[in-house]
């Protein structure tokens, strides 16, 4: 370590003082409890495990669960891994801490019908959505057949019956005019 413990210990103790008030009589205590935790903090990291509260040496505490509605804002949303905020988690962000969205939900507990976006930013999409209605734009599968064969898009939803049909009328009429024109 750079520092000695008894360094940390009155660094910590000076942090906590200008943040209150303590007495002076309670600052030989505060200093000595933070010194006893930096030394079992020590001794357990030498031995390859965390501590939890009593000073035993132990694996990973289970962490309390975060609260991920409180991540996402209007304008912004906080990365849970590192805090940082964004008007959206985009995958490369989340590559940085080896997870992708999928993974990210999990962990958290995020809905996949979530939007890991400001919700500022998911009405805009929603709205140009809306406005643009893709799912309008793709063409069926009887409009792009009706293209192939040249014929228009109005007639693409007859079937092929009907549209023989059709096409002796037409046939018909216009002998029928050529027979009354006097050929």
């Amino acid at each position: 370590m750079s520092q000695t413990l008894l360094e940390m210990a009155k660094e910590l103790v000076l942090a906590q003082v200008q943040a209150q008030q303590v007495s002076p009589d309670a600052m030989a205590g505060v200093l000595h409890s933070t010194y006893e935790t930096l030394r079992s903090l020590e001794t357990a990291e030498a031995a390859g495990g965390d501590i939890i509260g009593n000073g035993a040496p132990v694996g990973l505490e289970p962490q309390a669960p975060v609260d991920w509605k409180g991540s996402i804002s209007r304008h912004s949303i906080r990365c849970l891994e590192c805090g940082e905020s964004f008007k959206q988690l985009s995958l490369r962000h989340l590559s940085i801490h080896d997870l992708d969205p999928r993974s990210y939900r999990d962990k958290y507990h995020i809905p996949r019908s979530q939007a890991l976006s400001a919700r500022s930013t998911t009405a805009r999409r929603r709205e140009l959505a809306q406005q643009i209605r893709p799912w309008e734009l793709t063409p069926s599968k009887q409009q792009v057949e009706a293209k192939a064969e040249g014929k228009p898009a109005a007639k693409a939803g007859a079937d092929k019956a009907t549209a023989k049909a059709a096409a002796k009328n037409g046939a018909a009429r216009s002998r029928g005019k050529k027979a009354a024109a006097g050929g």
